[in-house]
């Protein structure tokens, strides 16, 4: 078959923007601290972002402190600082982007009328004025300067096209034109950029660039048709987390782009093999779980139970998948696994999930999973997964969680109690008892009591790992012991259960940071 047009032609690159560190930390629930989003800047700049938006230095001192750690360690990626066309703001950006290897001030402003009327009360001279004088005053800081008209989708076209062009005469390089209502179409965005790209003095040497809210479902497809349109750089998150219903959605975008490239024509830097590894780091980073069936990292994305399905697959991958998983970071497609799956078959999952075991870990993790397998009608990869670490994590933590009890009920006399019994590293049993204010707490009462270590929570989660009214339950815990953070997990059908091994798991890891050495001699 011969090649289309679009298809012959040479792809061109689109640039991309990342701002989970700043519009996607807005989301509420999703703040972090310096130290995380450190993490997080390394992981993006892996991951082959061009830019990333490391924080709004204005708004807070510990953005400031963030933002100069990422400034000054990330390497790879373009490191950008938002600013409001004041001159606080730049100057703000400015000292925070000192030691940055390729600095970017991206400075906005609102242009719409109404925003011009309600939030600023300026009129449309005093716009430009302003914009300019952010653009100027940026330019001196940097080479670098972006320019925002904040809400530009509901700003009069001509306005916007005289906005730009000054902002462009000033010294901005690159152009964004933000949905931030999430109020556009595609057709329409599209139209737009084909507008301003014909209509702006000077645009065919700047970048335009497209940020794409969600709150009407359509900040992926709008950020495809603005590429359509001529943009040259797309804004987005991980996760497409942000203000609101959130922002384009970076994993959906980048493998548009890659598996409809003869229709687009684009490409992108992006190692898609480390969208998922990014995705689940941000989802531990901040506790905001992925929804199963989200597109490209959720856990169903490439999972088939349909028996249909599944002899489609059989027979061809095509049938049922236009993407390869390994291509964005999982390890194969999902099939099910059940009560009389046998041990070859597991131990060949298992290989195919990446884990070598040994005949015994082998012959252990297999007697979790029949013992599962009676308690679920469906085994995933994430069940196994959760068996082969809670294999290992038992396999070196100190205390082991040997029986439990807990009582609750409604009424002055149903006190909530819990009971344990622990069994320490040198196989000594330790028992237990406490009352609280809810089942949890009593039973957290009583471990701490077994442990006889003082832990502050912070977080405490429980999600579920799989489907179905049988499906394993992962509880997540942050806590401080000894001023210091430690995260800790643990799963089981039960979640109470699951909610012991996870306050164990961090148990264990500050005794082992108490008592570094033992615990090496003794793994």
């Amino acid at each position: 078959m011969a090649p289309t047009a679009a298809e012959a032609t040479p792809a061109r690159p689109i640039r991309i923007f990342d701002t989970t560190l700043r519009d996607g930390e807005q989301s509420p629930g999703c703040s972090m601290t310096a130290s995380q989003k450190l993490r997080l800047a390394h992981s993006l700049a892996d991951l082959g972002v061009d830019i990333i938006e490391a924080g709004f230095p204005a708004s807070s001192t510990a953005d400031v402190q963030a933002t100069a750690a990422i400034a000054r360690d990330v390497r790879g990626a373009t490191i950008a600082t938002l600013a409001r066309c004041h001159a606080g703001d730049i100057e703000a950006c400015a000292r925070a982007l000192e030691h940055a290897h390729s600095p970017r001030i991206h400075v906005f402003i609102s242009t719409s009328p109404l925003h011009r009327e309600h939030k600023l009360g300026l009129s449309r001279d005093e716009v430009i004025e302003r914009a300019v004088m952010g653009v100027a005053l940026a330019r001196q800081h940097a080479d670098d300067v972006e320019f925002s008209a904040e809400d530009a989708l509901r700003t009069e076209p001509d306005f916007l096209a005289q906005v730009c062009g000054a902002a462009l005469a000033a010294g901005a390089r690159t152009l964004n034109i933000p949905d931030t209502v999430g109020y556009t179409t595609p057709a329409e965005i599209r139209a737009l950029f084909e507008y301003l790209r014909a209509q702006v003095p000077g645009a065919e040497g700047a970048v335009f660039s497209a940020h794409c809210h969600d709150d009407l479902g359509l900040a992926v497809a709008n950020s495809l048709a603005a590429i359509e349109g001529g943009a040259g750089q797309v804004e987005c998150t991980i996760n497409g987390i942000g203000e609101r219903a959130g922002n384009c959605a970076l994993e959906e975008l980048v493998m548009a782009l890659n598996v409809r490239r003869g229709w687009f024509g684009a490409r992108t830097r992006i190692d898609t093999r480390r969208l998922v590894p990014t995705s689940r780091l941000l989802s531990r980073i901040t506790g905001m779980q992925v929804q199963r069936n989200k597109a490209v990292v959720g856990l169903n994305a490439f999972a088939h139970e349909s028996g249909i399905h599944q002899h489609g697959m059989l027979r061809h991958r095509g049938t049922y998948e236009i993407m390869r998983p390994q291509d964005v970071g999982w390890q194969q497609s999902q099939m099910v696994l059940g009560r009389h799956s046998g041990r070859a078959a597991l131990a060949d999952r298992l290989q195919s999930l990446g884990f070598t075991l040994d005949e015994a870990q082998l012959n252990g993790v297999f007697a979790g999973f029949k013992a599962l397998a009676e308690k679920k009608r469906e085994i995933f990869d994430a069940d196994l997964e959760a068996l082969v670490l809670g294999a290992d994590a038992a396999a070196t933590r100190g205390y082991r969680l040997a029986r439990w009890h807990v009582s609750t009920g409604v009424g002055a006399e149903s006190l909530p109690t819990a009971s344990v019994r622990l069994i320490d590293t040198s196989g000594v049993s330790i028992d237990e008892a406490a009352v609280g204010d809810g089942p949890v707490h009593a039973l957290f009462a009583a471990l701490a009591r077994a442990t006889a270590l003082e832990m502050e929570i912070e977080s405490y989660q429980v999600s579920s790992v799989t489907t179905g009214d049988d499906a394993q339950g992962q509880a997540s815990l942050t806590a401080r012991v000894d001023g210091v953070e430690f995260t800790g997990s643990g799963t089981s059908t039960d979640i109470l259960e699951a909610s012991a091994h996870a306050w164990l798991d961090v148990a264990n890891r500050a005794v082992r940071a108490r008592r570094p050495r033992a615990v090496a001699a003794l793994a």
